[in-house]
Parts: structure tokens; sequence; C-alpha cells
């Protein structure tokens, strides 16, 4: 098997120390609570706005929606046709209820209107779908770096997941939103080159592509169907939306 070049190992690891010094960086203003879970309300909102748009970009979307694209249609892209609608919702009702009350979380305010047991249950809810999830990112990750470099895919599991808690848990909210930033930066131009590789090396180009993808039904959406047992497009929608 092939491997990455020493230049190109080199590279990655620049990277990763560049996350850990954005979190060592963001470390020095961290004083209060309120500076390390919400940046004291300072970060600028076009930040903000890149930032939850690469929380979406995983190893999930680079190597688990082409493949089920490949493997069937667009019916994952229903997910991301319900953000909007659920951005929309977010920022009409929900962050003017927090920015109004004061509180960091809707944890906070769980405890403070029904007890206890109801902030407890909603953090555990929501972390077994964070561990859930982000097994899938990494295990995703881990694939690809695994077939790049030959390291064993648990050494870059632990050692990437180190990597992440400490920028983290040094820099708090500001050193996530910053390095999530550059992530996304750096996502998205990756996507564009893939693309364009893609592209130059099909013969015949887009217009090839569009009539393969036609002529396999790539480009459905799902059942329009209200079939709520089946990925039908209602069901990835309602999904998304309530995610």
């Amino acid at each position: 098997m092939k491997y990455l070049p020493v230049t190109d190992l080199v590279i990655i690891a620049l990277y990763m120390l560049s996350m850990l010094a954005v979190g060592f960086y963001f470390s020095r203003k961290n004083k209060n609570p309120d500076q390390f879970t919400k940046a004291s309300g300072k970060i600028p909102q076009w930040a903000v706005g890149i930032s939850l748009y690469a929380t979406f970009l995983s190893s999930n979307t680079f190597l688990g929606v082409p493949g089920k694209a490949f493997g069937g249609n667009w019916n994952a892209f229903v997910f991301s046709l319900s953000m909007p609608i659920a951005a929309w919702i977010g920022v009409k009702y929900f962050i003017p209820f927090y920015r109004n009350s004061g509180e960091a979380s809707a944890y906070t305010h769980l405890e403070r209107r029904f007890g206890a047991w109801a902030r407890s249950y909603a953090v555990i809810c929501f972390l077994l779908t964070q561990l859930a999830r982000m097994g899938s990112i990494f295990f995703g990750m881990a694939l690809s770096l695994q077939a790049m470099t030959g390291y064993p895919m648990q050494s870059i599991i632990i050692v990437m997941g180190i990597i992440i808690i400490l920028y983290t848990m040094l820099g708090g909210m500001e050193a996530v939103i910053w390095t999530e930033l550059a992530q996304g930066i750096i996502k998205t131009l990756g996507a564009f080159i893939i693309l364009y590789f893609i592209i130059i090396k099909m013969p015949g180009g887009v217009h090839h592509i569009i009539d393969i993808g036609k002529a396999d039904g790539k480009f459905s959406l799902g059942s329009f169907t209200f079939n709520f047992s089946d990925s039908s497009f209602w069901v990835i929608f309602f999904y998304g939306h309530f995610y």
C-alpha cells in the first residue's frame, strides 16, 4: 500500500498542533464561566455562522454522504434542506428567549422550570446522541487517515480525541468557534478541489456526469409519500428539522 509522503504527514502534524495552539491562546481569557461558555457574547456573527456550518461538515459528510448517493440517491441531502427552516425558527423564537432570560443553555432553563430531573434527563439524552454521532465521525476520520498513513485506527482515534478535548477544554467556546471556522474553510475548499478533479478526469465532463445521474436516478430526493417506516423525503426532512 502506498502511504503519504513525509511532507503530507508534516502538514497534518502542523494542522493538529495549530488547533492546540488556538486552545492555549484563548485559555488566557477564560477567567469565568460566561467567557468559557459564551465568549462573553463578543464573537462576530459571521464567525458563529461559519462555525455552525462547519459543525455539519464531518467525515460523515465527506465519506458517508457521497457513499449513500453512490449506492442510492440524494435522499441524505434532504437533511440539509431542512436546516434553513429550523434555523429561522431558532433565530425567531429561541435565541431571543435565551438572550432575554440571560441563561447560557437550555439545560439551565429546564432545571429552573421543571427541576433537576429535567436537566439531567436532557443532558443524558443529548450526550448519548452525541456519543453515537462522534463514534461514527471518528470512525470515518480514522478510516481515511489509516488508509493514507498506515497508522492503526485505534491510535488515530485516541490522538485526535485527545487533541480535540484539550483545545476545547483550554480555549472554551471561543477556541471552538475559531477552530471550526478554519476547518469549515479548509473542508469547503477541499470539496471543491475534489469536485474539480472528478470533473476534469471524467470523459464528457459535467454533462456526462449529469446524464449518468439522471439515468440511474441519483438525483432523486426519495419518495414523497407519507411513509414513516422508510427513509422517505419526509422522514429525513423532519429528522433534520428536529435534530
